[in-house]
C-alpha cells in the first residue's frame, strides 16, 4: 500500500452516479477533493465487473472517506463513495502509524 496521486482530467457524473454516491452524506465536492491530493489506493479485488476498479481511502475532517472508482477516457468515473465503517477507520490509522514508524 501506498500513496499516490492520480492522472485524470476531470470526472465522468450522469444521474446514475451521482444520486447514488450523494445518498451516503458526501457532497460531490468533497468527493473531487480527495483526488486532488496525495491518496492511499488499492485495487479493487472483486472481479465481478468488466473494468477494472480501485478503492481511493482518504481523511477529510477527520473522517475516512472510501471512494470506489474506474478510469473511463481519462476521467475519474466514481461507483461509489461513503465514510469508512469502524474496521475500515481502524485498519487505515493502523497502516498510518505503521508508516509513520518505518519513515522514522
Amino acid at each position: 500500500m501506498d500513496y499516490n496521486r492520480i492522472r485524470y482530467f476531470g470526472f465522468d457524473w450522469d444521474e446514475g452516479n451521482y444520486a447514488k454516491v450523494q445518498k451516503h452524506g458526501l457532497s460531490i465536492d468533497t468527493i473531487e477533493s480527495i483526488f486532488q491530493q496525495e491518496l492511499l489506493i488499492l485495487a479493487d479485488k472483486k472481479v465481478l465487473f468488466h473494468e477494472k476498479r480501485y478503492v481511493a481511502v482518504r481523511l477529510v475532517q477527520g473522517r475516512g472517506v472510501f471512494v470506489v472508482f474506474t478510469m473511463r477516457k481519462e476521467q475519474i468515473r466514481v461507483i461509489s463513495a461513503r465514510y469508512m465503517h469502524k474496521a475500515e477507520k481502524e485498519k487505515y490509522d493502523s497502516y498510518q502509524k505503521e508508516k509513520a514508524y518505518l519513515h522514522k
